[in-house]
């Protein structure tokens, strides 16, 4: 016999399903997924034969029954499929499955969309809430508001609208809400625990607390609170959800502190973005175990080997770009390819002694460079524009000429080094005075070159 459990769907009640009733219930989810995919030209049609499938089944399906169907169709046939008492109540019940519910402005938020699904389909998964914070439109302030904002509000006679109608979304497990006009705390934006994907981004008022999120959210897996002025908390409240917790991205906030290698033992995180935070620690104190599933990282500058990082010595730099090589022989690709080749803006700080001002020829090479040729990675110094270069500094060996890689390293070697000119031979930049000495020759040998072609007479510039 066919069995069909009610557990299938948290909307439902009772023990199994009768083979007849399954059999039935089985029949009419086919028959709505293709009434409801029809074009709109035949709407009409379609919602005629609906209704004559709720009459045909009224005495043979219960509403939480009917709430199971539900549960297999898009937030919007379910809404259309909503044709009699019964199918609306099942509605009501139904788990709806995660699809995407998106309310794009004020005025679709404030006018039937959101109020409607609130209590027709109180259970949907996912909501998207995009583009809030135009024209004269701005939520109720929430706790502790913004007085100056506030004030501003009332003087400009903005129209207010209530952010509390999403707490009536008690099953939800996505929520994105960007650039929405809120003020203050909002505690309604905390009260959904099964929450797998919470992100809230340039929300600029709203005040957050990475404690209170993380604490009304045991299930989430992704969390993305970015550009949010207001957000406040330390990395290390994050351990909480040590064992679910796999994307990671929170930018653009000074006031998040802590130190990112308070992660380091996250046994599913494979994202983490903490760019223009005020997270601290050192690349070099990733070890063989850490970070086991890790697939993408972002560090800020104050972070030692951080987007922007500034050494303080050039010497500094060899064995800090040893730990790195060792990093990414472990995890091939925690890194975006464009700030991997251009080392994340590592460079050399105004502070350090071995830093020199710019000279009359070409600027002094304080920037870095991470070079792939091939399966072969090395790094170099380059200046600010990346338009001179000094040599490569290998980390791998260079592959054998019977490797299959051997020809494809050999050109594209070829094309690197033509780019070698100014500072050939220098392997680390210059000291204050070689580098003088540079700028003064090639000074010197430019103006020979333009006296030669003005007298038509040229000469070997090798003398």
């Amino acid at each position: 016999a066919v069995t069909m459990s009610c557990n299938d769907n948290p909307a439902a009640a009772g023990g199994d399903l009768s083979p007849m009733t399954v059999i039935v219930m089985l029949m009419l989810t086919m028959f709505l997924y293709h009434l409801l995919r029809r074009p709109r030209a035949r709407e009409a049609q379609a919602k005629n034969n609906i209704v004559r499938l709720a009459d045909d089944t009224a005495e043979q399906l219960s509403v939480d029954e009917v709430a199971i169907i539900f549960g297999y169709l898009l937030h919007q046939d379910i809404m259309r499929a909503r044709v009699c008492k019964t199918w609306r109540e099942a509605a009501k019940k139904a788990i709806v499955p995660p699809s995407d519910f998106v309310v794009d402005g004020v005025r679709s938020y404030n006018a039937m969309t959101m109020r409607v699904m609130s209590t027709a389909l109180p259970n949907i998964q996912q909501l998207s809430i995009y583009d809030l914070g135009h024209g004269l439109d701005i939520f109720t302030n929430g706790e502790d508001p913004d007085e100056e904002r506030a004030a501003a509000a009332e003087t400009a006679s903005y129209t207010t609208h209530d952010i509390n109608i999403i707490s009536n979304f008690r099953k939800l497990r996505v929520l994105e809400i960007l650039n929405a006009p809120l003020n203050g705390r909002y505690p309604s934006l905390y009260n959904f625990p099964n929450l797998q994907s919470l992100a809230i981004t340039s929300c600029t008022n709203l005040k957050l607390d990475l404690d209170i999120i993380l604490a009304s959210s045991p299930l989430l897996k992704e969390l993305d609170c970015s550009s949010n002025h207001h957000l406040a908390g330390n990395l290390r409240s994050l351990r909480v959800l040590k064992h679910t917790l796999e994307k990671i991205t929170i930018r653009n906030r000074r006031s998040i502190i802590g130190n990112f290698m308070d992660l380091a033992d996250f046994p599913r995180l494979t994202v983490l973005n903490l760019v223009h935070t005020s997270v601290t620690g050192d690349v070099r104190d990733i070890c063989e175990y850490d970070f086991p599933v890790l697939e993408s990282l972002a560090l800020p500058v104050t972070v030692h080997g951080g987007m922007c990082y500034q050494f303080q010595n050039i010497s500094d730099v060899p064995s800090f770009m040893h730990t790195i090589h060792i990093l990414l022989q472990r995890i091939p690709t925690p890194f975006r390819e464009i700030w991997l080749l251009r080392a994340f803006v590592w460079l050399l700080s105004r502070q350090s002694p071995d830093w020199y001002a710019d000279g009359i020829g070409h600027p002094p090479p304080f920037n870095l460079q991470l070079i792939r040729a091939g399966s072969r990675l090395g790094w170099r110094w380059c200046t600010w524009d990346g338009g001179h270069l000094c040599e490569i500094n290998w980390l791998d060996p260079e592959p054998s000429s019977g490797s299959s890689d051997y020809e494809a390293y050999i050109e594209e070697l070829m094309r690197i080094e033509e780019r070698v000119n100014f500072y050939r031979g220098y392997y680390q930049p210059p000291s204050e005075e070689e580098y003088n000495h540079l700028s003064t020759a090639e000074e010197y040998h430019r103006l020979l070159r333009n006296l030669t072609e003005a007298l038509g007479n040229p000469v070997n510039m090798r003398t």
